[in-house]
Order: C-alpha cells, then structure tokens, then sequence
C-alpha cells in the first residue's frame, strides 16, 4: 500500500481527487471540448456564434426563474462542500488548510482588488482582440430578463463561480497533486489547463486567457498559501464583467454582443 508523506493512500487520493473533477470542472472541461469541436464544425466563424453564461432558464416566467438560477447557484457550489467534507476527514482542518476563512479579511480583500485590477483589464484587452480576431466566440455573460433580481443573481452567480473554480482547481487540487508527489511547477501548470480546458467552449482565446490567469493564481496560491485572494479577485472580476455587459450592450459599439 503506497502512502504519501501524511500517511494517506495514494490510490484513495487519485480516486477522490478524479471524483471531485468528474463531479465538477472536470466535467466542466470535457462538456466544454465538445463545445468547441460543435462550434468549430457550425457554419461560419467562431466569432459569428456566442457562448451565452447567465441566461433565462424559465422566460416570462420571472418567479419560477429566480428559483432556478437559485437552485443552480447552490447545486453548483455541492462540490465545494464535498471538498470541505474530504479534508475535514483528513484531519486537515477542512477549507481554511487552504486559506478560505475568516482569518485575513483585508489581506484577502485588499490583494483580492488589486489581483482583479490587474488580470482583469489584460482579460478583457485579450478577450476583445481574441474576439475581433475570429478565434473566439462572442461571450454574452448575461441575456436576463429586466427583473428586481437580476443583479443580485448576477452577484451571486459571480461569487459561486469564483468559490468553485478556486477552492477546486487551486486549492484542491495543488494540495492533492502535491500529496501524490507532484512537483510544483507541473502541479500548477496541471491546475492552469484545467482552467483553460473548462473555459474553451468560449473559443481559443478563452482558453489561453485562463490558461494564463490559471498559472498566475497558482504561482500566487504558493507565495500565499491562501485561497481567499483568488476568491475576492475572480469574484470582482466576474462582478464587473456580468454588470458591466448588463449595463453597456448594446449602448457602446466597441463591446461585441451576438
């Protein structure tokens, strides 16, 4: 029986870690390559199609869509906890082994904003010449109905992707591809392409953008040793993405909309 450095068996930790993907953003990559492939094969260029993220799921009918996007935001973040429940049996601590907690709120926050700052002006730059370019379909991050709830869901849609995406692929997965002898750069670089591969069904560009932004928040996951900043920092940058396009479609002519 093989046993990493904690004591843990190594097949137990390769199927939990597989699980958890298969249960989540690995599912997410590979429902995301077949995406890409029924794109590429559409008539027309990648930039004449549109990846639709935040969309009606029951139209014209505003009560019963604000309980699906509910239930979605929550169902979505099942993992998480499933995570939290695998390190908590470890003996690890649960969620705050990787640093999202309560401990440093302004070190999170503070880092989080300028993190977000940062990769979130060069994503956009990139998105818009990815997009102009053809190698990347027209990203409409929200077609919701004019309803009281529309932002609020918007937010919190923003903040289930950020707390999935990163307490999964950063968090998660750095410190189980570490347990089974990983070395660092090949753990991050591992995390990197799952975050592109779950990203491609917004073309190439979507892709290699997160594929960057992947290897960053890993790099930066090491310096700290915390989650949280990533959080605040994919939460913003979703934040100002979902309202942003709320409020700017179709009124600047700069912003591709399908």
């Amino acid at each position: 029986m093989a046993l990493t450095g904690d004591g843990l068996e190594r097949r137990t930790l390769r199927t939990e870690l597989l699980l958890v993907l298969a249960l989540s953003l690995g599912a997410s990559a590979v429902s995301s390559v077949i995406h890409f492939v029924g794109a590429l094969t559409e008539p027309g260029g990648l930039a004449d199609q549109a990846a639709q993220l935040n969309s009606s799921r029951a139209p014209g009918r505003p009560w019963l869509d604000l309980a699906w996007q509910l239930f979605n935001i929550v169902t979505a973040l099942v993992p998480v906890a499933l995570v939290a429940h695998l390190l908590g049996r470890e003996g690890a601590g649960g969620l705050r082994v990787m640093g999202f907690d309560r401990r440093r709120p302004g070190f999170d926050l503070g880092w989080g904003a300028a993190v977000a700052a940062g990769i979130g002006g060069c994503g956009i730059a990139f998105y818009l010449l990815a997009q102009a370019s053809g190698f990347n379909l027209t990203v409409e991050p929200e077609s919701l109905p004019g309803v009281w709830w529309k932002y609020p869901v918007l937010i919190l849609s923003a903040v289930q992707n950020s707390v999935l995406e990163e307490v999964i692929v950063v968090g998660y997965v750095l410190r189980r591809l570490g347990q089974l002898g990983w070395s660092v750069p090949a753990a991050v670089c591992a995390s990197a392409v799952l975050r592109g591969s779950y990203h491609l069904y917004q073309g190439v560009g979507g892709f290699f953008g997160n594929l960057a932004m992947g290897l960053v928040f890993g790099l930066l996951y090491r310096r700290w040793g915390r989650v949280g900043p990533l959080v605040a920092a994919h939460a913003l940058i979703d934040i100002v993405a979902f309202i942003g396009y709320a409020v700017l479609a179709g009124r600047v002519d700069w912003l591709p909309t399908p």
